[in-house]
């Protein structure tokens, strides 16, 4: 769970830049006060310490979340009143339930990669990339039915 690279302070309100971390998976991550130990977004007021001191559990952190928690770990929905953590955007799970996490013109998101077969998802889970394993299996898994005449599978 190293550090890789910390944020661009510029993006960041003064003071956040220095809780800001990219973690090993490419993800936005809370930097621990150790200054080594970068834990992902969705860690941070989970009810598990996983920094040393546990500072991403502290109160003043978790009291009022999101608004308590520092810009950089939250991500808006479609729906205002929705949030998720910044490092569940584009992770190719429906977090927000109206798949707005996943699609423009809420979030801009690489195209599918590789396991991944790219059409307009049936599946509550997912949104418009879904995993090669379900191509082919005589279920129909996208709305144009790609999944079983078009994807190579796995």
């Amino acid at each position: 769970q190293g550090t890789r690279a910390e944020l661009s302070a510029h993006s960041l309100p003064p003071g956040e830049s220095s809780q800001a971390c990219i973690t090993l998976t490419n993800r936005t991550g809370f930097l621990c006060h150790d200054q080594r130990s970068c834990i992902p977004a969705s860690g941070v007021c989970d009810g598990v310490r996983t920094c040393t001191h546990g500072e991403d559990e502290d109160e003043s952190l978790c009291r009022d979340v999101p608004q308590s928690l520092p810009r950089f770990l939250v991500a808006h929905c479609g729906d205002p009143a929705s949030w998720i953590y910044s490092d569940q955007k584009c992770d190719t799970t429906n977090n927000c339930g109206d798949c707005s996490d996943e699609l423009s013109p809420v979030t801009v998101c690489p195209p599918c990669g590789p396991g991944w077969w790219h059409c307009p998802s049936t599946f509550f889970k997912y949104c418009d990339c879904i995993p090669r394993r379900l191509c082919r299996d005589h279920i129909q898994h996208c709305s144009d039915r790609s999944d079983e005449y078009a994807c190579p599978g796995p």
